[in-house]
């Protein structure tokens, strides 16, 4: 930011992000510090080069102006990303209630009062360029594999781990229903009806080992 005793001018570096064959814009923002008006002028080495809207103006009491410059679309490339075009921005106090009409060439005549000037620079910046998408490549002779293929064993792992689970859940059964017959063997009276709890038993264990080995 410039700070003069009319204007505040901001930037001072106008940077353009140089395209080849397109038309590129820059904003400066210009602020009156008085009470009041200010009549302002922009003047530039290059003239057929830019376009400058707008090139004169006044400036109320405290207020603002926008200021757009547009770089004309060149065709080939600056050295080295370096230019040497400058800007000159003119101010000077108007008469109360002037309008740009009223704006003359006189008015900017270092002989005729104070006139303040506040000289700009042109800087040429690179575009930043949006990344590159990410694409994966197969190496040669392979390809990737579907999606489908990855739910589907997903699918069967759940199916091996229940199948396990139903798998100790039997085992478990088994074992306690020994451990029970056992029992009985050692403490039970040998009776008709021990003898055909004991056939039950059996059968039981026998129905559960039939399902242990029909689910591996």
């Amino acid at each position: 930011m410039s700070t003069g005793e009319l204007l505040n001018v901001d930037p001072v570096e106008m940077k353009f992000p140089f395209e080849l064959k397109k038309q590129i814009s820059c904003s400066l923002l210009v602020s009156n510090k008085t009470e009041n008006h200010v009549a302002f002028k922009i003047k530039t080495t290059n003239p057929k080069k830019y376009c400058v809207r707008p090139n004169i103006g006044i400036i109320s009491p405290n207020g603002n102006c926008d200021i757009v410059v547009t770089m004309q679309a060149q065709k080939e490339p600056p050295t080295e990303m370096q230019c040497k075009d400058k800007f000159l921005l003119q101010s000077v106090i108007a008469p109360a209630g002037a309008s740009p009409k009223d704006i003359t060439a006189e008015m900017f005549n270092k002989d005729q009062g104070k006139v303040e000037e506040c000289k700009l620079k042109v800087v040429y910046i690179t575009p930043q360029q949006p990344p590159s998408p990410v694409t994966e490549e197969a190496d040669d002779g392979f390809s990737h594999c579907n999606n489908t293929m990855d739910n589907g064993g997903s699918e069967a792992k759940s199916l091996v781990a229940k199948s396990t689970e139903e798998k100790d859940a039997a085992v478990q059964q088994g074992t306690k229903i020994r451990q029970e017959t056992d029992v009985l063997k050692r403490d039970g009276k040998k009776t008709g009806g021990v003898a055909i709890t004991l056939v039950i038993i059996i059968g039981l264990v026998g129905i559960v080992m039939g399902y242990l080995f029909k689910s591996t």
